[in-house]
């Protein structure tokens, strides 16, 4: 007898695992599909995360990463200690607000009308138009920029001066600087941020929206009641996505729009860890502001996460 219950026992482990990798093998183009992406995520996103060790030390080159002298928190000190600190945080909180508050709400609305339009040939002639500013370069976004405000020749300041004889300073204003930046945004990737939003507007059930309507309801009750609630989960989940990056502003803009005038206003940690970091070649002060800047995106993410499971949603883990 207990022989028999020795040999079941060390039997159900091969049994249970003969199973699994059966599982593994009836799918293993999809799990070859995963690969390049695993691949992407670890050489580039885990990988490096080694060289963050950099902000505790006063790396010099010719010593190597694990050569030169630790430093401990010496250069998050000199960041918060410094003049310059409460600006580039008030310029980069700012800018991720209006991101988060205008541009976000905005890539929703424009999926709902996109979703909303019933001819299918117009819906993909107005999808097209909308997906296209995304495949131009920042590069040209700005070259596009300064063609259409410059004070000199610009078409929309020209337009101005006929109309009221002044021109306006759009590029050079601190005024102006924001708003441009969020105004360049939207038309370059709002478009493309509806791709989600009208993947999962297309799996509501339509028979819900029928319900409604021999109930009597409105265009804009079917809108409220039922096509907002089935793609709300969907919604919490980007936005808490987004709370990551809400520091990361993306260089290139930004520093393609920056000049000596609206420097005040829009420098921003990833130019100012560009500046001091390449330019200067202050590695470890400017690894240190970036871990600080990865640090908050990451705090974010757990707050956001913990706000949506308060509120009933599943969140992202």
């Amino acid at each position: 007898m207990n022989v028999a219950k020795i040999a079941a026992r060390a039997a159900k482990p091969e049994l249970g695992t003969r199973p699994r990798f059966a599982a593994v093998w009836k799918y293993r183009w999809l799990y070859a599909f995963m690969l390049p992406g695993i691949l992407y995520f670890i050489i580039f996103k885990y990988v490096p995360l080694w060289g963050l060790i950099m902000a505790f030390k006063n790396y010099q080159p010719y010593a190597g990463l694990m050569g030169s002298e630790w430093v401990g928190f010496a250069h998050f000190q000199r960041f918060f200690g410094m003049d310059e600190f409460w600006q580039l945080f008030r310029n980069t909180l700012l800018l991720g607000l209006y991101n988060t508050i205008i541009y976000f709400p905005i890539t929703i609305v424009l999926a709902l009308l996109l979703n909303e339009i019933r001819k299918e040939a117009f819906k993909r002639v107005v999808q097209t138009l909308v997906y296209v500013p995304h495949f131009l370069s920042w590069v040209v976004i700005a070259g596009i920029s300064y063609v259409l405000l410059s004070t000199e020749n610009g078409i929309i300041n020209s337009g101005i001066t006929a109309l009221s004889g002044q021109p306006v300073e759009f590029l050079t204003s601190t005024a102006w600087f924001r708003p441009l930046i969020i105004l360049q945004l939207i038309w370059k990737d709002a478009g493309w941020g509806t791709i989600i939003f009208l993947a999962a507007l297309a799996g509501v059930n339509t028979q819900l929206y029928e319900a409604a309507r021999m109930d009597g309801a409105s265009r804009f009750r079917l809108l409220w009641h039922i096509t907002l609630p089935s793609i709300r989960s969907v919604i919490v989940v980007l936005f808490i996505l987004r709370m990551g990056t809400f520091l990361d502003l993306g260089f290139e803009q930004i520093f393609l729009m920056l000049n000596a005038i609206n420097r005040e206003v829009g420098e921003v940690f990833d130019t100012y860890v560009y500046r001091v970091g390449l330019l200067q070649g202050q590695f470890s002060y400017s690894t240190a502001v970036g871990l600080f800047k990865s640090a908050i995106g990451f705090i974010l993410v757990i707050f956001a996460n913990k706000i949506a499971k308060m509120f009933g949603e599943e969140g992202i883990y």
